[in-house]
This record gives C-alpha cells, structure tokens and sequence, in this order.
C-alpha cells in the first residue's frame, strides 16, 4: 500500500493530490472490473447501495490521505490516520487485554505523529477526514465482505465511486493526463494501494473481527514509516521509533480468539 503511495508523492508535481487519488479508484476500478466481471445482480437493490457506500468511504479515504500527504511525512499521516481503527477497536471489544493493546497502539501513534500544528496544520485536517473514512471502511468493508461476494460489490463500488469522483480529476487540467507515462504510473497506484491491499483486506475481513482487523492495521504505521525512509528519505526520530516499536508491541499483545461476525442482513 505505502510503496502505491510512495508513487504517489512522485506524481504530486504533476498533479494535485485529489486528482491522482482519483486516478488510482479508476485504476482499480478497471482492474477489479475486468478480473472479477460482476454479474447483474451486483449492480442491483441493497447490494448495490452497501457496495456504493463502501466505494465511496474508500474513495474519499484515499483523497484525504493524498492530500494529508503532500503535506505531511508520510509515517506522521499514517500515524494520524490510524485514529479511525483505533476508535473502531475501542469501541468493538470490551476485554481488558484488548483494550489495553488498543491504548498502547494510541500511544505509539502519539509518539510516532510529531506534528508540527503551526506549520502544516491543513495536512492535520486532511489526515483527520482519512481516519473518519479509514473507520467507515473497516465497518462497511466487514458487511461486504460477510454478505459472501466481497470482490465483486468491491469492484462495483469502486465503479461507482470513480464514475462519482471523475470531475476531480480534472482538478489541475487535462495536459498531465496526456502523458501515458502518467497514466501508467496512475493505474500502478491503484494496483499497489488499492487492488492487492483491499482484496486482502477483504479475504482478512472474512475470518476475523472488526476489533481484531483494526488493531492489526496497527502495523501500517510502521510499514509506511519505513517506505517513507526508504523510497522518501524521510527519516523517524528516536521518539517515532519508540512509537512504532509499542505500535508493534500492541499488535503482539491482542488476544488471539476471534470476535464474533456481525449479523449478515
């Protein structure tokens, strides 16, 4: 996911960040589309409207994320973002240990997300909007994914949303989207940080709970602290590296039996 958005970066002196963020939703879109070929009854009733709604979280997940990213290191926005499966496994599990894992997970992240509020603080905002719809996607994910056709409703949300959000994506003109070297790099985007990542998401979703789910993305953090120091050279302070160790730490300590699904309608 955080190599996608590591390409991402790259592409923000050609376009503004919402505009590849959408490139990336059509990207997927497209690939998803032509590997799973939804039937009929996808696009059709309450399947329809949950996989819509599950597109569109995502969708405007990933335009906040970009543009809390060209605006603050990559970790750091993570780290933000990663309020919204916080929230989520607080609220989902009531054991002591797993709320325990939950505030540790809380304080690495504290550690990890050294924000200077005077000098980025729209990027704060950004990262703030990603981690309300990072929480919305892992709630809807898990009824899509339950309901027993979660690649497909994935590939029509994804549909959906990128038919909803095109206008953006002639947010800083049409010349850039000119170049093919452009649109490649767009569609690697959404292979990277929307095709491989969601659909393991989603086969994940299928197995565990929503509390378990959200404190296991606690290792994004970490991950994306390194890709930013190794594709970005964006090197952590010792206080970040303490904050991703008890993110990690976090993970090691969540209890292992399963959380019950919710009801599938």
């Amino acid at each position: 996911m955080y190599v996608g958005a590591a390409l991402a970066v790259g592409l923000f002196d050609r376009l503004p960040p919402a505009t590849v963020a959408v490139l990336r939703v059509l990207g997927a879109a497209a690939v998803l589309l032509a590997w799973r070929r939804p039937s009929r009854a996808s696009w059709r009733g309450r399947r329809l409207l949950r996989a819509s709604a599950f597109g569109l979280a995502t969708a405007l997940m990933n335009v906040a994320f970009y543009e809390a990213i060209a605006r603050l290191p990559l970790g750091t926005a993570v780290a933000i973002e990663f309020c919204g499966p916080v929230a989520v496994a607080a609220v989902a599990s009531r054991r002591f240990r797993d709320i325990g894992a939950v505030v540790l997970a809380a304080g690495g992240v504290l550690l990890i997300a050294d924000v200077r509020w005077s000098g980025q603080p729209s990027g704060v905002v950004w990262a703030l909007a990603a981690a309300a719809m990072w929480a919305a996607y892992i709630l809807l994910g898990k009824r899509v994914a339950t309901a027993g056709s979660g690649l497909d409703d994935m590939a029509v949300g994804f549909a959906v949303a990128a038919v909803l959000l095109s206008p953006l994506v002639f947010l800083g003109g049409a010349a850039p989207l000119a170049d093919p070297m452009v649109l490649v790099l767009g569609v690697g985007v959404g292979v990277l940080s929307s095709v491989v990542p969601y659909v393991l998401d989603q086969l994940v979703l299928r197995r565990v709970g929503q509390a378990r789910f959200a404190v296991l993305l606690a290792l994004l953090p970490a991950t994306a602290t390194v890709v930013g120091l190794v594709a970005l050279a964006q090197v952590p302070s010792p206080l970040e590296a303490v904050g991703i160790a008890a993110v990690v730490v976090a993970v090691a300590v969540r209890s292992k039996d399963g959380d019950s699904p919710p009801p599938v309608d």
